[in-house]
């Protein structure tokens, strides 16, 4: 059999092994080290396992990984979220569909120090949803501020997303940070207009809270102070050149454990709890990683990325409809995939076909996770619903109807959708934060 025969039985054959619901990384590992010892011998695939596996886990980048969600977790533990959450609310909450306005809002200044799609969820369901339900906001749009604004976390920096694209590409890791944060706030502000287009056509969706004074409005950023003091160190940091992204992480870990150890927020069971939470969320994402890169290498002996390009290429497509294509399998795909997975699975063989085709990788990169991060909240996967559908059933007046969870999500992919198209069009949104660190 020729090495591409053998390369598109090997992806079948990887598809058909998902659906049996193995892990992933394993599934990716095997197929890649079978594939690999097929085309070239056995010693070769053991050869290629064992190197490719102790490359990833001695590897000083992907150290960056463990830090951020470590900042993340402890983040999450010290209750800085209740803090950003009550900040918020006194700004928005007097406003019909204010309470989802600051929920989003607080999903967008959490991720900055999360940069988990699924732990943003989490966070802001547990502290936005009883809220949202004592004042009598309907459950879709609850549920659907909350899933969508979970997705921020993908893109706000830190992002784990961004980390493994950068990574797989040999892209700075400090320039995806800074080409994120405009695409973040964006879509935050799309995500308001939606609100607010909603609670037009239906305000009894999204009843006004309470008023609160501007004395009191202020006196409530001192919540957001210590989260802002952190991401203006990791993000100035690296936009200014004073360390590595690696070197991010870590301060950004030291700031957010000093805050929490000054201001006693953070108890001891606490404390092992969010390094347990850490270390399985790593291993998860590093065993991710080493399947995608045995995986990768058995592509690249089967030269099906190569053969790809060449027979795009020869169709004599324009370079956008190319991308446009390459943009709704990652968008079909993360409604069946988890995102990271996808992103590891599908950019060695897109990265070679976009760069060739004279894209900018920061951009595309950003773009990936744009499009993912609708991944998260469409069915059938839709992690985010998932997340928030589990929170709602230890709430008052039970669990939240799943139908009525992806009703809610809609016009949140809508502005996902907008705020795509937007960047497409107008690049230098993302490039412009890059461009000015050099």
């Amino acid at each position: 059999m020729s090495p591409t025969t053998v390369g598109v039985i090997g992806i079948v054959f990887m598809i058909a092994v998902f659906m049996t619901r193995m892990p992933v990384a394993y599934v990716m590992a095997m197929v890649g080290f079978v594939g690999f010892a097929m085309l070239t011998s056995m010693q070769g695939g053991l050869n290629l396992l064992a190197k490719d596996l102790y490359e990833v886990f001695s590897s000083y980048s992907l150290t960056t990984i463990p830090l951020f969600i470590l900042m993340g977790q402890l983040a999450f533990s010290s209750g800085i979220s209740t803090k950003l959450y009550a900040s918020a609310y006194k700004f928005f909450g007097h406003t019909k569909g204010g309470l989802a306005i600051a929920t989003v809002s607080a999903c967008t200044a959490f991720g900055a120090v999360c940069g988990s799609s699924a732990a943003t969820a989490a966070t802001m369901a547990t502290v936005g949803l009883p809220e949202m339900r004592k004042f009598g906001y309907s459950d879709a749009l609850a549920a659907g501020s909350v899933a969508s604004g979970g997705g921020l976390g993908m893109i706000m920096p830190p992002s784990v997303v961004l980390i493994i694209y950068g990574i797989l590409t040999e892209q700075s890791i400090g320039k995806l940070f800074m080409a994120g944060i405009v695409p973040a706030i964006l879509v935050t502000l799309l995500f308001i207009i939606t609100i607010t287009i909603w609670c037009i056509l239906r305000p009894q969706d999204g009843p006004r809270g309470e008023k609160f004074t501007w004395k009191q409005k202020l006196r409530s950023l001192s919540g957001m102070g210590e989260t802002l003091l952190v991401f203006v160190s990791v993000i100035g940091g690296l936009f200014f050149g004073f360390f590595t992204a690696t070197e991010a992480a870590g301060v950004g870990v030291i700031g957010v454990l000093v805050v929490v150890v000054v201001r006693r927020q953070l108890s001891w069971e606490a404390f092992v709890e969010a390094l347990y939470d850490t270390l399985k969320s790593s291993c998860m994402i590093m065993m991710l990683v080493a399947g995608a890169t045995v995986f990768g290498k058995f592509l690249a002996v089967t030269r099906i990325p190569f053969d790809i390009a060449i027979l795009i290429g020869g169709f004599n497509l324009p370079p956008m409809v190319v991308l446009l294509m390459v943009i709704m399998v990652y968008f079909i795909g993360g409604c069946f995939m988890d995102s990271l997975a996808l992103v590891m699975l599908t950019v060695p063989v897109f990265f070679p076909l976009i760069s060739g085709l004279g894209f900018d990788p920061i951009w595309f990169g950003i773009m990936i996770v744009m499009v993912t991060e609708m991944g998260v909240i469409t069915p059938p996967v839709g992690i985010n619903v998932y997340v928030v559908y589990g929170i709602s059933r230890g709430l008052d007046g039970g669990a939240m109807a799943l139908e009525t969870i992806f009703k809610g999500i809609a016009p949140f992919m809508i502005a996902v959708l907008i705020g795509t198209i937007i960047l497409a069009i107008f690049p230098k949104l993302v490039l412009f934060l890059p461009n000015m660190m050099y």
